[in-house]
């Protein structure tokens, strides 16, 4: 029989309360008044077992119970477990009979040992120590998957890699074409907020004309690759997680390798290629996006001729610097494809598991990107580039 478990009122309700009395100089009387429900709630029962001690038997009055329902064999069932413990008999003669009834449902079958979750306090040492364990079996697994995953492109360049190609033209669709449009409100957006912050800085010396230089450096060497690969990080690495993570739940996994499949192969891969290829392409149409928009603030607000704000991005500007962030982007779809993939891969059996492979996905790419990004511009600054 369950029952619904109600936590002790802090004060008694007015339509569910009780009250003590001793007929006898060993008995104790417990007198039920009102309506025990669970919309009236369940009041402190701390008197009574403060009153139990010295007491040979607690019996009950019930001429004034009105309606209950199971908070009533709650109570009764905590205070029948405070008289065992006291050595109190627990005399349920004058109970209503449904509730003798349910109150002996209630203990025909005994509770099985170890079935209550018990509370185990956890020491910080232990605490370090189960964050260490986590952390090592997840660089574990990070490591496994990045082998795999360089067995499948072995596999791949001897022409032994089995996925679909319509499966990996829709892929490249979905992180290409349908990307634009996000991506090409933000990048202008960036190329904005870049003008507007130098140029404040610029006219104070009088030299705006160099807002081109910032505008078109920033995007070309730093924003237009990460921004790129955070939109495509929160959007398609997501994605691939949630997709990966649903076949997990519904054993799609598995029954690819039951025939035969890969899975790195049949659904990873793919998924790889597709952004190794579509993140640097993104990231060059992020690039000349955000340098209209810098553009656009700069002849729009700050008096730059069109023309002149065009020599100065030329000037400032090569195919060097467009490359370096090219070779970023190229991280970063591998990082955000990676993120996603892994994620799915690991994902639990439940449906709840598939969101938090997603936004476990979103959340490993971005710190992923921040990570590769600082490291590729010391090692640009180290190299002179």
């Amino acid at each position: 029989m369950s029952f619904v478990s109600i936590q002790a009122n802090t004060q008694m309700s007015s339509s569910c309360t009780f009250s003590l009395s001793r007929p006898e100089p060993d008995v104790l009387c417990l007198r039920l008044i009102g309506t025990w429900t669970v919309a009236a709630g369940l009041p402190v029962l701390t008197d009574v077992q403060a009153a139990l001690k010295g007491m040979a038997r607690l019996r009950f009055d019930c001429h004034e119970l009105g309606g209950w329902d199971s908070l009533l064999l709650v109570g009764l069932n905590r205070l029948r477990r405070e008289t065992e413990q006291a050595g109190v008999l627990f005399d349920d003669t004058d109970l209503p009979d449904g509730v003798r009834r349910l109150l002996q449902l209630s203990t025909a079958v005994p509770e099985r040992q170890g079935s209550r979750r018990e509370t185990v306090p956890v020491t910080w040492l232990a605490r370090i120590g189960q964050t260490a364990q986590a952390s090592f079996a997840g660089g574990r697994a990070l490591l496994i998957f990045i082998g795999e995953m360089t067995f499948s492109f072995g596999r791949l360049l001897r022409g032994q890699a089995r996925f679909r190609s319509a499966d990996f033209l829709l892929i490249l669709q979905q992180c290409g074409a349908e990307a634009l449009p996000i991506v090409s409100l933000i990048s202008f957006l960036v190329g904005m907020i870049l003008a507007y912050v130098g140029a404040v800085q610029l006219r104070q010396f009088g030299a705006q004309i160099f807002v081109a230089n910032l505008v078109g450096l920033g995007m070309a060497r730093e924003m237009g690759a990460m921004m790129t690969a955070i939109i495509m990080a929160g959007r398609t690495g997501a994605a691939f997680a949630a997709q990966i993570g649903t076949m997990t739940v519904g054993e799609e996994i598995d029954a690819l390798q039951t025939s035969g499949f890969s899975p790195i192969d049949f659904l990873v891969l793919p998924r790889m290629l597709a952004l190794i290829l579509m993140v640097p392409l993104l990231c060059l149409y992020a690039d000349l996006l955000g340098i209209l928009g810098g553009g656009f603030v700069a002849v729009s607000s700050f008096g730059l001729g069109i023309s002149q704000y065009y020599d100065q991005t030329i000037a400032a500007l090569s195919l060097a610097q467009f490359g370096l962030g090219l070779l970023k982007a190229v991280f970063f779809g591998v990082l955000v494809a990676l993120a996603g993939c892994l994620r799915g891969m690991q994902c639990g059996r439940s449906a709840a598991a598939v969101g938090d492979a997603a936004t476990s996905a979103v959340v490993t790419g971005i710190v992923w990107i921040i990570v590769v990004d600082a490291t590729l511009t010391v090692i640009y600054d180290i190299l002179g580039w």
